[in-house]
């Protein structure tokens, strides 16, 4: 076995490099391709996630093969290789068998124990098959591989201390809330609709959000994944074209996106246009700010102060409604001139708005109301900056009311955003937007190093060591296994020859006499390489029993081109008999 593996994944590069690198689903299958036609590849597999870009191959020689295949990462990756080697990792041998199941039980995943890693060793090995780059040992090891990881999520707790990728991401945007709490009733955007962006799609429909569109540039695939998910009731789930996203966004409460788009599906520019049209109110929603925001607390001290009126307290619950939808003061018989609704006769210009959240901010310069020396909240740079508010009465009033919405709206999220595509879907730019909270692969990544490990993370190693230990073992046994079976050929031909050499002396044989004497010498025969042959399979799966083979072969003279063709006909029957079992 000289299996070699070379690649680069999170933990070796920054977001931005593995961002470029990352390879779309054409460029795999050149990729694979050119490693076989490469001199030190026999064999290979590509595994491409949106962390990690791995290239694996059985290869002649060691250095070659590393010099080979960092080679053609950097040709197919687009990235130059003076620039991707310092970030390229290298295995070899047990290290790469102990690497590829380290990461299939989720040890070397961004979010420890995520279990989405076995789905994409899967479909690596599926596509190796497809194209016949994989053959015995990539198959063996890959498929090992699988059960490895499976072993390890039903015999610990590995699942305890790790999520999916996207369970994760929408922890990260609830930022410490119940993600169960924050998704619930919320309008969700899924842009995309292949594996990642339907587990999204199935994870947010779990978590109980009230709508789901999902928008994928094959509108067919988009509506197979929405018929899906409506069978598991309790929400509305719409499918739509791309066209349709920039609408679809100024309604969303979150978007998550996840395409193999090599260019930007969401720029700032288009987010900023979704957030510029105003969210419509929901039925049977309180439109009065929150208590304790800025908004209501500015309310507060103005109606206390006599600034301006408390229309709530003046008028009921109707009387906030009002307030929020514009009211004036002949729809509160309490209010009075100087209060709330038009302007006294003969003072200056009043201001009549909303302020965000729904409360009623009536006039202000009427002569029976002081002028404001401090914002009762702290935007005393604010009234400073636009003016005395005595001086300027309207540009102050409408000053501090834009400034409580901004402060407002930084407060809280209205589009929360997460990008589980590599390279990106959505503009970096976005997170210096007001109101938007934005979760991606480098964030995601940043907020994971800090992320507990648990305990049962040292039972998995000590499984994944015992597997490694195992797969190399049975390996360096099924290595020696043609040169056995050469000398078990070779010897049947020996006894084969002698007993005809018999039969031409011994003429007068009957059947049962030549039959007892044919088998006779076969048990000799079968003794006495018995115990050679179960010692040498014992000693060749131990480090360094590579070297017993040799000395068969040259110890009973075998051909090698018997050996040879036994390895072949053995990988032929391994091909037949893997293929289709991922």
């Amino acid at each position: 076995m000289s299996l070699l593996v070379v690649g680069l994944s999170h933990r070796s590069a920054p977001v931005s490099v593995l961002e470029r690198a990352s390879l779309a689903a054409d460029t795999q299958i050149k990729l694979l391709q050119d490693t076989l036609a490469a001199e030190p590849a026999t064999e290979a597999a590509v595994l491409a996630t949106c962390n990690r870009i791995e290239l694996y191959a059985d290869v002649d020689k060691f250095h070659a093969g590393v010099a080979e295949l960092s080679t053609l990462l950097a040709q197919h990756s687009g990235v130059g290789l003076e620039e991707l080697t310092p970030y390229l990792y290298v295995h070899y041998e047990d290290r790469a068998v102990h690497h590829l199941f380290s990461v299939a039980c989720g040890l070397d995943s961004m979010v420890v124990g995520e279990g989405q890693i076995l789905g994409q060793i899967k479909d690596a090995l599926a596509l190796g098959q497809e194209l016949h780059t994989a053959g015995r040992l990539i198959n063996d090891l890959f498929q090992q591989a699988l059960r490895v990881g499976k072993r390890a999520h039903s015999e610990t707790g590995i699942d305890r201390a790790g999520q999916s990728l996207v369970t994760f991401g929408l922890e990260q945007l609830a930022d410490g809330a119940d993600v169960e709490g924050w998704a619930a009733g919320k309008r969700v955007l899924v842009i995309g609709a292949g594996s990642m962006s339907s587990l999204a799609a199935t994870t947010l429909a779990r978590l109980g959000v009230r709508e789901l569109v999902i928008a994928n540039r094959t509108l067919e695939r988009a509506e197979r994944l929405a018929a899906v998910l409506n069978e598991l009731g309790g929400m509305t789930v719409r499918a739509v074209s791309m066209a349709a996203v920039a609408d679809e966004l100024t309604r969303a409460d979150a978007a998550v996106s996840c395409t193999g788009a090599t260019g930007l599906v969401l720029t700032a520019e288009a987010v900023a246009a979704a957030l510029a049209v105003p969210p419509a109110p929901r039925a049977g929603h309180d439109l009065r700010a929150p208590d304790g925001s800025l908004v209501a607390r500015l309310a507060e001290t103005a109606a206390r102060d006599g600034r301006i009126a408390d229309r709530s307290a003046s008028s009921g619950s109707g009387g906030a409604d009002a307030g929020a939808h514009g009211g004036t003061a002949a729809d509160d018989p309490a209010a009075q001139p100087g209060q709330a609704g038009t302007p006294a006769a003969g003072t200056p210009s009043g201001f009549a708005g909303t302020a965000e959240g729904g409360t009623s901010v009536g006039p202000v310069g009427d002569a029976g109301v002081e002028p404001l020396g401090a914002c009762p909240v702290g935007l005393d740079d604010a009234l400073v900056q636009h003016g005395a508010w005595v001086d300027n009465g309207e540009r102050a009033a409408r000053s501090v009311v834009a400034a409580a919405g901004r402060l407002s709206r930084a407060a809280g999220v209205r589009l929360a955003l997460l990008d589980l595509a590599m390279p990106r879907d959505i503009d970096g730019a976005v997170h210096r937007l007001a109101g938007v909270r934005l979760v991606d692969i480098e964030s995601l990544a940043e907020a994971s190093a800090n992320a507990p490990m648990a305990a049962d993370v040292d039972q998995v190693r000590g499984i994944v060591s015992d597997e490694v230990a195992a797969f190399g073992a049975a390996q360096r046994a099924a290595h020696i296994t043609p040169t056995v079976v050469a000398l078990r050929t070779m010897a049947a031909d020996v006894v084969a020859g002698e007993v005809a050499r018999l039969e031409g002396r011994l003429p007068d044989l009957d059947d049962k006499e030549r039959a007892e004497i044919t088998q006779t010498v076969r048990r000799v025969v079968d003794k006495l390489l018995h115990a050679p042959t179960v010692r040498v399979k014992q000693l060749a799966g131990e480090p360094g029993g590579a070297g017993y083979a040799d000395a068969l072969r040259t110890l009973f003279d075998l051909d090698p081109e018997t050996v040879a063709s036994v390895s072949r006909a053995d990988m032929n029957d391994a091909d037949v008999k893997n293929r289709g079992r991922v």
